[in-house]
């Protein structure tokens, strides 16, 4: 529960219930996960999941929908002998709290520190910030995706959690056909793939690349977005905007083939996004934060503000090629699917 359905159509939550609803359907676990009406697909069951769709009246109302689309979630699964109600996220399923199903075990993975996200305001994050708290209450286990959440939550609510992070496989095929398919030389671009959200530091980003680069700066994300409709219009002429794709073997050949991949990501844990990056053998610039700093350690550049990665590029450093292996040796040691998966159904099995 908490993402916006399977098969993937949208960001990292959905990512990982993706792969993760497989694996325990392979395992011989019955797994159900909860799809928003407005999802595309719209079949009953999927590869051996069962979906169960739940209106979800965003585009009408807004983001006050996902509390609609939740309610109908938690309703639906008050009525089944589940053993685990999995959340991903708290935000909008909190204030039904009350209404989770007393003899299921409920895990939640935490996500990020949600109320720091720059788009909201003071009245919105001061809810997030209860909702947190709601969530750690609700929960019979709590899951951090990264050891910088771990430790958040051991501080301020001096409660353990487990540190599950997400997964991500060493890619070893790509299509030199892609970049030419939007008219990109390998090698001649640097790349972004974010949702179009100011914590993700995109027009940081932008602002640093655009003096004096020889390589385009291509920009991969749902441009239908406030934020995002805002960075086309205003950076047209020095940005190649893609916006959103889906399709990961395009985006993974997007970035293999990219000069220099940069993660802007800013609030949260363990970003799918990064370790993809790291799986594709991306050299990686990144927004210099614990949570970014605890993936790459040293084998990454880092930069805090425009002015910073500016002085960066225009120095001609480059992370070294030796940091390329180290993060694909770390990504198969510490967040490859299979450890991942197996340290989740283990976690389930004892719960």
């Amino acid at each position: 529960m908490g993402t916006r359905g399977i098969p993937n159509e949208y960001g990292g939550f959905e990512q990982f219930a993706m792969h993760f609803a497989l694996f325990l359907v392979e395992e011989g676990v019955e797994v159900v996960v909860y799809n928003s009406s407005s999802h595309p697909f719209k079949e009953s069951s999927w590869k051996g999941v069962e979906i169960v769709r739940c209106w979800d009246p965003e585009k009408w109302i807004g983001s006050a929908g996902q509390f609609v689309y939740d309610l109908g979630a938690v309703i639906h699964a008050r009525k089944q002998q589940f053993d685990i109600l999995f959340q991903l996220g708290y935000t909008s399923s909190s204030i039904w709290g009350f209404l989770f199903p007393k003899k299921t075990t409920i895990i939640t993975n935490m996500d990020g520190q949600e109320w720091k996200r720059a788009k909201y305001g003071k009245l919105v994050k001061k809810f997030l910030k209860r909702a947190e708290r709601w969530a750690v209450n609700q929960s019979d286990i709590l899951i951090a995706d990264s050891r910088g959440i771990q430790e958040y939550l051991s501080e301020e609510y001096a409660i353990d959690s487990q540190f599950i992070a997400y997964g991500a496989n060493v890619i070893q095929q790509f299509d030199s056909n892609v970049p030419k398919k939007y008219k990109l030389i390998p090698k001649k671009y640097n790349l972004v793939i974010a949702r179009m959200e100011p914590e993700n530091n995109i027009e940081t980003i932008i602002r640093g690349h655009r003096k004096n680069r020889d390589e385009k700066l291509v920009v991969v994300g749902n441009l239908n977005t406030p934020y995002g409709k805002y960075l086309s219009k205003l950076y047209a002429d020095s940005v190649v905007f893609l916006g959103s794709n889906y399709n990961f073997e395009e985006l993974n050949s997007l970035r293999y083939f990219a000069n220099l991949y940069f993660h802007g990501h800013s609030v949260g844990g363990t970003n799918p996004s990064l370790l993809e990056a790291m799986a594709c053998g991306c050299q990686i610039v990144a927004h210099n934060n614990p949570f970014n700093r605890d993936v790459l350690e040293d084998n990454a550049l880092y930069f805090s503000s425009y002015q910073e990665l500016q002085d960066l590029l225009d120095s001609g450093l480059r992370p070294h090629e030796n940091s390329v292996n180290k993060n694909k040796e770390k990504l198969e040691q510490v967040y490859s699917f299979k450890h991942i998966h197996h340290s989740l159904k283990e976690l389930i099995d004892n719960a």
